[in-house]
C-alpha cells in the first residue's frame, strides 16, 4: 500500500510550515509510522538548518539529476527521514520543480508518510507540491496578512485541483480571535499551537521538549491526522486539536476564561 503524501504549505513565510513539518513526522514516527520530511523550498531551504543535520546530498540536486532520492536520505533524530535542500541561488538554478512527482512517487512507495514541506509565495515550485499530494495542511498565524494569504494559497490549490483536508493556527495565545480566523476560512480548522515561551529546545520540540505545550499541540494533531490519512475519517469530523490548558499561565488567564476570554471555543 503507498503512503500518504501531506503537502504542508501557507501563503507567508515564517509562520511555521518547516516547524509543524518537522513535529509532525517526529510524533508519527513515534507512533510508528515510517517518515519523510521533504525540503521542497527550493528558493529558501531551511529543514537542514533547523534540524542542524549534516547532509550529503540535496533535494536540489535530485531535480538537477545531479543525485538520486537514496543519495539524499538523511536519517535524523528518533528515525525520522530527511531529504533536505541547499540556500545558494546555483543550486535554485539548476533545480528542475517539475521532477517533484518523481521524487514523491518515489517515496511514497519506501514510507508511510511524506510531508512535503513548501516554501510561501504563488509561484511554479510553490504549486507543484499542491497537486502532487493527497492532502494539503495550510499553515498560518493569526497576522491578518498571513490569514489572507493562507487563503490565497486555498484558492491556488483548488486551481490545480489539489484537496486541502485542513487549516492549523500557529503561535496562538489566550487573545487569539481563532473563531475569526475560522470563519474566514473555507476548509475545516483542525486545531491550533500555543505560542510557548517554554519551548526553547532544538526541534524537534517533540523530542526536544517533550513537557512543552507545543510539543503537546504537535502530538495530538499528529493524531488526528493519522485518522485522516488511515482511518478515511473525514477533515469536518475530525476533533479539534485545542486544549484550554495550554493557555492557561496564570490567575489572571484562569478568571479570563472563565468569563469566556477572546479565544471562544472555552465560552
Amino acid at each position: 500500500m503507498a503512503g500518504y503524501v501531506c503537502t504542508i504549505a501557507g501563503g507567508k513565510g515564517g509562520v511555521g510550515k518547516t516547524t509543524t513539518a518537522v513535529n509532525v513526522a517526529a510524533a508519527m514516527e513515534a507512533n510508528g509510522y515510517d517518515t519523510v520530511v521533504v525540503d521542497a523550498d527550493l528558493g529558501m531551504a531551511n529543514l537542514g538548518e533547523m534540524l542542524g543535520i549534516d547532509h550529503d546530498r540535496s533535494i536540489h540536486e535530485i531535480l538537477a539529476g545531479d543525485a538520486t532520492v537514496t543519495d539524499a536520505l538523511t536519517d535524523v533524530q528518533g528515525g525520522v527521514t530527511t531529504i533536505a535542500g541547499e540556500q545558494s541561488l546555483e543550486a535554485f538554478a539548476d533545480a528542475d520543480p517539475a521532477k517533484l512527482r518523481k521524487v514523491i512517487k518515489t517515496l511514497r512507495v519506501a514510507y508511510d508518510v511524506v510531508l512535503v514541506d513548501t516554501g510561501a509565495g504563488l509561484s511554479h515550485e510553490t504549486t507543484v507540491p499542491l497537486g502532487l499530494a493527497d492532502g494539503i495542511l495550510l499553515v498560518t498565524t493569526p497576522d491578518d496578512v498571513a490569514v489572507a494569504d493562507t487563503v490565497k494559497t486555498a484558492q491556488l490549490a483548488e486551481r490545480v485541483d489539489g484537496t486541502i483536508i485542513g487549516g492549523l493556527v500557529c503561535r496562538v495565545t489566550h487573545d487569539t480571535d481563532v473563531e475569526g480566523i475560522a470563519d474566514d476560512f473555507e476548509f475545516p480548522l483542525l486545531g491550533v499551537i500555543p505560542a510557548d515561551s517554554d519551548a526553547t529546545a532544538s526541534e524537534p520540540l517533540v523530542f526536544n521538549a517533550a513537557d512543552s505545550v507545543a510539543a503537546d499541540a504537535y502530538r495530538q494533531l499528529a493524531a488526528v491526522l493519522q485518522d485522516i490519512f488511515f482511518e478515511d475519517v473525514p477533515p469536518s469530523d475530525a476533533d479539534l486539536v485545542v486544549d484550554e490548558e495550554w493557555f492557561v499561565d496564570d490567575e489572571e488567564d484562569v478568571e479570563e476564561e472563565s468569563s469566556g476570554g477572546r479565544f471562544g471555543f472555552f465560552g
